[in-house]
C-alpha cells in the first residue's frame, strides 16, 4: 500500500469524492480507519477522542525514542458546490474538498504507512483531526487531554497546500505562517419608525454606516504601519422596507492579525468605537467576539531553522521563502501549547483555495510524502 504514485492518486479520488463538513466526517473517518487496519500493526495503537468522535489518534512505537512527533492532518471539507468536471468530483452535493484536505489526509496516511513498515527511532503520533475549517477541532483535541499518557506529543507538525506555489516547490518561514482569526458579531438595537419622522426613531443604518466608517481608522492609525492586521464585514442586514426606520442591525466580520497582541489590539480598539457610536446614536451597540481555536500559526525559531536546513540541502525539492498569510488555521492552537512547525506544498491549482475549480496537481502528493518523511527521520537523528 502507498508504494507507488497511483495508490497515492487512488486514495486521494476517493476521499476527495466523499467530502463531509466539520464534525460530520463520518465516511472519512471509516475509509481512514479502513486503510489503518491494513498496515501492519506491530508498532501502532489506534485511538479515538470520545468528545470528537471522527477523530483518529494513531500513534508508533520507537525504536528508542528520544522524544514523541505529532503529525496531523484535517479531514473536514467546505460548503462549495464543485465546479470541476472531472470523473472523482465530489459525490455529495454543495460539499467539496476546496482546501486540500483531501491531500493532507493521503500524504499523512502513506508517511504513516512507512513508518508502519519501517520502525521509527523516536514515537509518532498522527492525529487525524475533524472540524479544521470551523468549530476548531485542535482545540477541542487538546482541552480533551488527546495529547497526554501514550499519546503525549512534544513537537507538532503539519502541512497545507498551497494553490499558487508550483509542484516541487515546499514554502515555509521562522515565526508567523498564518494569521489568527476572530469571528465578529455586532447588533444594533435602536427605535425604529417612520421613514418622515426621523427624529421620533433611532435609526440603527445611519449608526451601523458610522460604525464601519471608523473601524476603518483601527488599521490605519492604531496599527502599525510595519504590522499586518485585517477587518473585513462582509455581511450587514437591517431593515425590511425602504420608507421605515429599521430598530435592528446586524454585521459580521472577520479580525485578521500576525500576532495575537494585535489581534486583542484590534478588538479593544473595536470595542471603543461601538461604545462611541452608541453615545453618539442613542442606541445599544452589542459586540461579541469569537476566536475559538484559531491563533497565529507560529513556527517555532530552532525547529524551523532546521527544518529549513533540510530543505536547503535536499536535491528533490525546492525550498522558498513565503510570506505570512492572512488565512486562518486551527493548528496555531496546538503550536500555542506544543512547539512545531507548518509549512506550505506547492500544488499549481489554475483555480484558488476555497473555490470551485481548485484542483491541484496530484504529481505533489509524491513531492509532500518524501518531503515529510525525509524530514521526520533526520529529526529523530537530531538529539
Amino acid at each position: 500500500m502507498f508504494n507507488k504514485k497511483e495508490d497515492l492518486i487512488q486514495v486521494r479520488r476517493h476521499l476527495h469524492q466523499i467530502p463531509e463538513l466539520a464534525l460530520q466526517e463520518q465516511e472519512t473517518a471509516s475509509y481512514l480507519r479502513q486503510l489503518i487496519a491494513q498496515l501492519p500493526q506491530d508498532y501502532l495503537i489506534v485511538e479515538t477522542v470520545p468528545k470528537l468522535p471522527t477523530a483518529i489518534l494513531v500513534r508508533v512505537q520507537g525504536i528508542k525514542p528520544k522524544r514523541t512527533i505529532g503529525y496531523r492532518a484535517d479531514m473536514d471539507a467546505l460548503p462549495v458546490q464543485e465546479s470541476s468536471s472531472c470523473q472523482y468530483g465530489s459525490q455529495h452535493a454543495g460539499v467539496m474538498h476546496a482546501c486540500g484536505h483531501d491531500f493532507h489526509l493521503t500524504i499523512a496516511l502513506a508517511v504513516l504507512a512507512y513508518f508502519a513498515q519501517h520502525q521509527p527511532v523516536d514515537n509518532l503520533v498522527f492525529f487525524f483531526q475533524p472540524a479544521e475549517e470551523s468549530q476548531s477541532g485542535a482545540k477541542i483535541a487538546y482541552q480533551e487531554q488527546a495529547f497526554t499518557g501514550a499519546f503525549q506529543v512534544d513537537e507538532f507538525y503539519a502541512l497545507h497546500v498551497k494553490d499558487d506555489l508550483p509542484v516541487g516547490k515546499i514554502g515555509c518561514r521562522v515565526g508567523t505562517l498564518f494569521a489568527g482569526t476572530t469571528e465578529v458579531n455586532v447588533d444594533v438595537c435602536g427605535v425604529g419608525g417612520h421613514a418622515a419622522a426621523p427624529q421620533r426613531a433611532r435609526d440603527v443604518i445611519v449608526a451601523a454606516a458610522q460604525f464601519v466608517t471608523q473601524v476603518q481608522t483601527i488599521i490605519a492609525r492604531s496599527i502599525d504601519p510595519l504590522a499586518s492586521g485585517v477587518i473585513t464585514f462582509g455581511k450587514l442586514n437591517a431593515g425590511s422596507i425602504r420608507n421605515v426606520i429599521a430598530d435592528h442591525a446586524r454585521l459580521e466580520g472577520t479580525i485578521r492579525g500576525l500576532d495575537q497582541a494585535m489581534i486583542e489590539q484590534i478588538k479593544q480598539r473595536l470595542q471603543e468605537i461601538a461604545n462611541g457610536v452608541a453615545n453618539s446614536f442613542q442606541v445599544k451597540v452589542d459586540v461579541k467576539f469569537n476566536q475559538g481555536g484559531y491563533l497565529p500559526v507560529v513556527n517555532q525559531v530552532e525547529i524551523t531553522t532546521s527544518f529549513i536546513d533540510y530543505l536547503q540541502q535536499n536535491p528533490q525539492v525546492s525550498f522558498v521563502q513565503t510570506a505570512p498569510a492572512m488565512t486562518g488555521e486551527d493548528f496555531g492552537y496546538l503550536l500555542s501549547k506544543i512547539p512545531g512547525m507548518m509549512f506550505w506544498l506547492g500544488v499549481q491549482s489554475p483555480s484558488g483555495l476555497h473555490t470551485a475549480g481548485f484542483e491541484p496537481n496530484e504529481a505533489a502528493l509524491t513531492v509532500g510524502v518524501k518531503t515529510v518523511i525525509g524530514w521526520l527521520k533526520q529529526r529523530m537523528e537530531e538529539k
